[in-house]
C-alpha cells in the first residue's frame, strides 16, 4: 500500500521554526525526488527548484497538525539507526545503502536534530514529534520501498539512551575509525562540531573548565574522546547493537550491517552497494582513490584516545565472538 492519492503524499516537514516561544514546521514538496544525495540538505536544495517550492508563500503547520497528519500516512518500517564518530565512512555507508531501491536512506536530516535539541516542548511531545517526522520521511512513495534507515549526526550518540526508549526493538549500529585518521580528515576540512562553541560544548558533555585548559586542536580530540566513550557506554548497556570499524574495510562494514538489520536484499542489490564503494563518498562521478592526509603531525595528546580506541576494538572482537 502506498500514499499515492493522499494529499500529503510527497510532502515532508523539513524545518523547525521557533517564534515567540511557539513551534511551527515548514514543509517542502519532494515530487519524485528520492533521498540519494550524500546529505539530506542536498536533497532539500534540489527540491527547492520544484515549482511547488518556488512560490512566494511558504507552507507552515503547527505541531498538532504534523502529529495528526502523520497518523494518516503509510510508511515503511524503520530498520536501523546509524551512529558514527564522523569521517569514519558513514557517508560511504549511507551512499551504498541508498543504491538499493528497497531502501529509504535518510542521512543527517536537520529537522531530526532540531527536534532533539529544542527546549520548547516536553519529552512526551518530543517523542511523538520524532516518530511523526519519521513517518513522513519514511512514507512509502514507491512500491519497492521496504526499509527506512536513519543516519544520525555524530553527537546524537549522547541521545542513544533516549532513542532506545523510542525504538526498543530497532538495531543500532555504531561506526568508528582510527582516531588519527578521523582527526587528520578534520585537519583538511574541519566539521563544525570540532570547532569550539559552534555547537554548545554541553552537547558533548564538555565543561567550560575543560575548554579553558586545552588548545584548539585538542578540542577536536576531546570531542572524539566523548564520542568513543559514548559508544562504549551505550554498548555496555544495550544488547541490540553492533560495532562497525571503517578500518576493517567498507565492504566488511556493509556486509556486517546488512546481516545485522532485519532486511533481505537480492544479490543484485548487494552488488550495487559494493559497486558504489569504487566512487567517492560525496561524489558518485569521481573514482575513490583512497584517503590522503597532510603529512605534518597533529599537535594532539592521543593518550586517552588510543586507550578508548583499543577498548572499542576489544568490544567489537568480543561482540564478533559471542
Amino acid at each position: 500500500m502506498e500514499n499515492i492519492n493522499h494529499p500529503l503524499s510527497n510532502w515532508i516537514p523539513y524545518k523547525l521554526i521557533e517564534k515567540d516561544n511557539n513551534i511551527y514546521f515548514e514543509w517542502i514538496y519532494l515530487g519524485d525526488i528520492k533521498y540519494l544525495d550524500p546529505f539530506f540538505d542536498e536533497t532539500i536544495s534540489k527540491c527547492m527548484k520544484l515549482d511547488y517550492n518556488s512560490k512566494r508563500f511558504r507552507v507552515i503547520s503547527t505541531v498538532e497538525n504534523l502529529i495528526e497528519w502523520s497518523d494518516e500516512l503509510v510508511s515503511v518500517d524503520l530498520k536501523s539507526l546509524v551512529f558514527h564518530v564522523s569521517r569514519c565512512g558513514s557517508t560511504m555507508l549511507s551512499q551504498s545503502l541508498a543504491t538499493s531501491s528497497e531502501n529509504i536512506m535518510v542521512s543527517e536530516a536537520p529537522i531530526f536534530d532540531e527536534i532533539l535539541r529544542s527546549n520548547l516542548f516536553g519529552l512526551d511531545t518530543k517523542t511523538t514529534l520524532l516518530k511523526a517526522v519519521l513517518k513522513f520521511l519514511g512514507q512509502k512513495r514507491f512500491p519497492e520501498q521496504n526499509n527506512l534507515i536513519l543516519k544520525l549526526d555524530a553527537w546524537h550518540i549522547f541521545d542513544a539512551g533516549y532513542l532506545r526508549s523510542l525504538f526498543p526493538e530497532i538495531p543500532f549500529a555504531l561506526l568508528y575509525r582510527n582516531p588519527t585518521e578521523v582527526l587528520k580528515s578534520h585537519q583538511k576540512l574541519m566539521g563544525m562540531h570540532m570547532v569550539p562553541n559552534l555547537l554548545p560544548p554541553s552537547v558533548f558533555g564538555i565543561t567550560p573548565q575543560e575548554i579553558n585548559e586545552i588548545s584548539f586542536q585538542q578540542y577536536g580530540a576531546l570531542v572524539l574522546e566523548k564520542y568513543f566513550q559514548g559508544f562504549l557506554s551505550f554498548y555496555e548497556s544495550d544488547q541490540n547493537v553492533t560495532f562497525l570499524n571503517y578500518n576493517d574495510g567498507m565492504k566488511s562494514v556493509i556486509e556486517k550491517f546488512i546481516s545485522f538489520i532485519d532486511a533481505r536484499y537480492a544479490d543484485q542489490e548487494i552488488d550495487k552497494m559494493f559497486e558504489r564503494l569504487n566512487k567517492h563518498s560525496k561524489n558518485e562521478h569521481a573514482d575513490f582513490k583512497g584517503d590522503s592526509f597532510k603529512e605534518e603531525a597533529l599537535n594532539v595528546d592521543f593518550t586517552k584516545l588510543v586507550l578508548l580506541h583499543e577498548k572499542l576494538n576489544n568490544a567489537l572482537l568480543e561482540h564478533s565472538e559471542s
